[in-house]
């Protein structure tokens, strides 16, 4: 069959007709416990020496469809969905890594994701080492002999810094280690590491995956070895496990994915270009730009820039005013709705990081992170104007 253009997959991704009994819309199936035909089944899904549903911990047809559908879309071979995205952080690192093994890190990233290697380090003994991302070549330098995960989040969270994706996971198979990628802020839509060498992509499907600030989950992406791993120790171990109803909305975001990122990437692109002319914005980050630091390398890897700009204003007194005076863009720590959802960085998300860990990471007093949503751009632009005078 011909290659579809993403937004047709985004449509049809994970669709089964026949099983489904015709239904366009997958079925929510709501339970815990599968019978078998006979105790010979029984064992073999137990063993996983077929495929099948036993116990909703580890599996549920509804949750499969939404699986299938992000394997799809990301290029991989398997899935695997849970209740968030740090439960696919965390099943995606601990299945490949136990005491004594080294992680190599952005110093620039999701706060809980630091905060989370920091943790395991403390308990376990799995030292990370902690770079500047922006620059490939600085996995290399920090490479170890048992160093075992290089992990990468390109557009970082929230300076939006670009990681060449292509270097660090060349680094990581040459290295006998694996590479992670957390693509929650490009979305397959605009980015897809699994074609660019990446061995497992983690996405907050909380986020733009879901796409309407109404749910919890997490999904992971990869060869089926690896994706299967993580399932058959983390997953069944730790808990964790999506609920067929928070699949099934993931799955209705999804058909409208491409639609809506189209929107984020026109808004956030004006956006951007609008703040980094006006004078009372000292700095904006947003790989669009000509001027982001790492501008060409997001252009070899993007097919559009995304929903994500962070911006500084200056000091910490200037950030509050301006998120108190916005009449439009609502304050509030997720990202990636319909909506357009501001944040002050450093006092909300950002203030479990030392004062010391937020300089390294980029984080300034003043700085603001906008998710762009989908409304119409020039009201969007209309109340940043306003707020701004404010300041």
């Amino acid at each position: 069959m011909k290659k579809k253009a993403f937004q047709t997959w985004a449509v049809h991704a994970g669709e089964d007709l026949k099983n489904n009994f015709g239904s366009l819309s997958v079925p929510v199936f709501s339970a815990s416990v599968f019978a078998f035909s006979d105790a010979d089944e029984g064992a073999a899904l137990h063993n996983y020496e077929k495929e099948g549903f036993f116990y909703g911990r580890l599996g549920n047809p509804t949750q499969q469809a939404l699986e299938k559908a992000v394997a799809e879309l990301e290029g991989g071979e398997c899935a695997y969905a849970l209740a968030s995205g740090m439960a696919a952080v965390s099943a995606a690192i601990l299945s490949n890594v136990r005491s004594g093994d080294h992680i190599i890190a952005p110093d620039s990233m999701y706060s809980t994701t630091t905060l989370f290697l920091g943790e395991i380090g403390e308990r376990y003994g799995i030292e990370t080492t902690f770079v500047n991302a922006e620059d490939s070549e600085n996995y290399a330098r920090a490479i170890r002999e048992n160093t075992k995960v290089l992990w990468m989040e390109t557009p970082s969270n929230p300076t939006l810094q670009i990681t060449d994706i292509r270097r660090v996971s060349e680094t990581a198979k040459t290295n006998g280690a694996v590479s992670i990628i957390d693509n929650t802020f490009a979305t397959p839509f605009n980015q897809r590491p699994l074609e660019l060498g990446a061995d497992m992509t983690v996405h907050s499907a909380t986020k733009y995956l879901g796409g309407h600030s109404d749910l919890t989950a997490g999904v992971l992406t990869g060869n089926r070895e690896m994706v299967q791993r993580a399932r058959q120790t983390i997953g069944k171990l730790y808990g964790g496990n999506i609920s067929p109803q928070v699949a099934w909305l993931v799955l209705r975001g999804i058909k409208t994915l491409a639609l809506r990122m189209e929107r984020h990437n026109h808004n956030a692109f004006a956006i951007a270009h609008m703040l980094n002319d006006h004078p009372l914005v000292s700095e904006v980050f947003y790989p669009g730009l000509e001027g982001h630091k790492n501008h060409e390398i997001a252009k070899s890897q993007m097919n559009g820039f995304g929903g994500m700009i962070s911006f500084d204003v200056g000091t910490a007194e200037a950030g509050k005013k301006l998120v108190n005076s916005l009449e439009l863009c609502t304050l509030a720590t997720s990202l990636g709705g319909v909506e357009s959802i501001v944040q002050h960085s450093a006092s909300m998300t950002h203030a479990t990081l030392s004062p010391a860990e937020r300089a390294s990471a980029g984080i300034s007093d003043g700085l603001i992170r906008l998710s762009v949503g989908i409304e119409d751009k020039e009201d969007l632009v209309e109340d940043l104007r306003q707020a701004l005078q404010k300041i």
